[in-house]
């Protein structure tokens, strides 16, 4: 005779992890500070993201399936394109480092 089968027992589901809410500024880079709202019972559905502390802010369309962290993916999106081709200033004159202003003092000596 064989030995019965034995019932394997269910194992929980394992939930999914938690997106956060809260956000990094791009303008300030206060951690924290971003919150989104997202806003589906108006006529024309939107998301906004704002900062508490320097008070910029973004908004755009939203749908059922908008979660915060597009919404802020989107403003980070957005903010990148508006800086593409954008060239940082060049230090000049007065702010030369020591060895830098000794050498041209040296080049226009000679």
């Amino acid at each position: 005779m064989g030995k019965r089968k034995s019932r394997m027992t269910a194992k929980p589901k394992q939930l999914a992890p938690k997106l956060e809410t809260d956000f990094t500024c791009p303008f300030c880079s206060h951690p924290g500070s971003v919150q989104c709202g997202i806003f589906l019972k108006e006529r024309r559905p939107f998301a906004v993201a704002s900062c508490s502390i320097c008070k910029e802010s973004y908004a755009t369309k939203a749908h059922a399936l908008t979660e915060p962290i597009d919404v802020y993916s989107e403003w980070i999106d957005s903010c990148r394109e508006a800086n593409e081709g954008v060239v940082a200033p060049q230090p000049h004159g007065p702010h030369l480092d020591g060895e830098a202003k000794r050498r041209k003092t040296q080049d226009d000596g000679s």
